[in-house]
């Protein structure tokens, strides 16, 4: 441990793992280092045992027989889901990280409205079919997909006079006549937006991911999908573990149940190295999630999560696995509920076992099953229940003043646009260019494999 590093990563979360894997393909010399003794941090996928020890009483606790084997449940502790088009999917192919994942369909992506769940509508033919859109609305709606179908950012012709770089989304809305239901669908079930804050800014985020949902839902239908989302069999815990292997191959080094005892700086507070015991690594620079540089981050909010263990799937879901949006007009609340549908399918639990797990922005310092409570009805009989609530933390400073670089706490989304976010943000910090991710030669590619194998 006592050598000189270009990176330093404390943590092994999602966010820490990729950029791990990124610098590492680019050739930096990389010290991974974790005070826990598995992958994932605070992403990590747990077994039966852990999960009741976690939350039910520690060491002592244990599961109930009927619900079966240890082994043969993999159980996130943020569950989120991948959309093929998305950002992160790009990482996974230009990291070549895909070589040690198998992936699943969630079967299905719905909405909550008037107590109900339907079929998030994906295109201009299916939003004309939807009862989430009213009759009025129909022609209206099928106008906007065909706009977005057909917009291309060089082509000014296919923008019809609209600048979706300065116009806000809500200009936009009232461009095409959509009324608030319309908009609702649109914003929180496509565009994935938690609030409604976004209707104040720039309209060409929330295109931009209608597009990619679209996008993704077409290559999902071409492989007789319903949903656009995909998931890695075994659970989330094997995002980490892969980029850590493929860092590995670029001859990064791992060090897991090593704690941190001191993040050694100079005069000028700059980073300098890491001390572990009586050891230090050096290097220029540090990345870690929150939790190892507690004087460094702020507070900005609390996550209610929940972990329900089912005996049946949802209820008027028709599937074994769905994502389900609670958009907040729905339920009284500022923000979106979002409820994921997990089965054998995944690998995660065992048959006729089904693991929905919920997530919100805390609104109220009350009882956090209250602020839950329409997505408990929502996911029917509940026989194992685990409730809790984590504190969201985000860097003080940018860190490119200390070499101290920290990722962001996950948020309560159930997607991985705002982990890749933050992954090309502090990209952008750390080395002072764009995240490009750029086609890798057949050389580099047989190399890795070789030392792999």
């Amino acid at each position: 441990m006592d050598e000189e590093y270009d990176v330093i990563i404390l943590g092994t979360g999602l966010t820490e793992c990729i950029l791990s894997g990124i610098l590492a393909v680019e050739g930096k010399k990389v010290l991974h280092m974790d005070r826990n003794d598995f992958y994932g941090g605070e992403c990590a996928s747990l077994d039966l045992s852990q999960l009741y020890q976690r939350f039910r009483g520690g060491a002592d606790a244990k599961p109930p027989a009927n619900l079966g084997r240890d082994r043969d449940y993999c159980v996130d502790l943020i569950p989120k889901f991948l959309m093929t088009g998305e950002g992160l999917v790009k990482v996974l192919v230009y990291t070549n990280v895909m070589r040690y994942l198998s992936f699943v369909p969630i079967a299905t992506s719905l909405v909550y409205y008037g107590d109900k769940i339907y079929k998030v509508p994906s295109t201009s033919n299916e939003a004309a079919l939807s009862p989430l859109v009213g009759f009025m609305q129909k022609l209206k709606a099928r106008s906007f997909f065909e706009y977005l179908r057909e917009w291309r950012e060089d082509d000014p012709a296919t923008h019809k006079g609209l600048d979706l770089n300065r116009m806000t989304m809500s200009q936009v809305y009232d461009h095409f006549g959509l009324n608030e239901d319309t908009q609702e669908f649109i914003g929180h079930s496509m565009a994935l937006h938690l609030d409604e804050k976004y209707k104040a800014q720039p309209a060409r985020q929330t295109c931009d991911n209608v597009i990619m949902y679209a996008s993704s839902a077409s290559r999902a239908s071409i492989d007789n999908r319903s949903s656009p989302y995909i998931y890695p069999l075994y659970g989330l815990g094997d995002l980490p573990q892969a980029f850590a292997r493929l860092s590995a191959v670029y001859a990064a080094t791992f060090m897991l149940a090593t704690p941190v005892d001191e993040i050694v700086r100079g005069a000028d507070g700059k980073f300098e190295g890491v001390r572990s015991g009586d050891q230090v690594a050096r290097a220029k620079i540090v990345i870690g999630d929150p939790s190892y540089f507690k004087e460094s981050v702020r507070k900005t909010g609390r996550v209610i999560r929940a972990i329900c263990i089912l005996r049946n799937p949802i209820p008027n879901a028709s599937a074994p696995s769905a994502q389900i949006i609670l958009p907040q007009r729905q339920t009284g609340r500022e923000h979106d509920i979002y409820v994921t549908c997990l089965s054998a399918d995944q690998k995660i639990c065992p048959a006729n076992i089904y693991i929905a797990s919920i997530s919100t922005i805390a609104e109220t310092a009350g009882d956090p099953e209250a602020e839950i409570s329409a997505a408990l009805k929502l996911v029917g009989a509940i026989d194992q229940k685990f409730v809790w609530v984590s504190d969201i933390f985000e860097p003080e400073t940018d860190g490119t003043k200390s070499n101290v670089f920290i990722s962001r706490s996950y948020d309560a989304t159930s997607h991985f646009e705002t982990v890749y976010d933050d992954v090309k943000d502090m990209y952008r910090r750390i080395t002072g260019n764009d995240l490009v991710l750029k086609n890798r030669n057949d050389a580099d590619n047989s190399n890795e494999e070789g030392e792999a194998n």
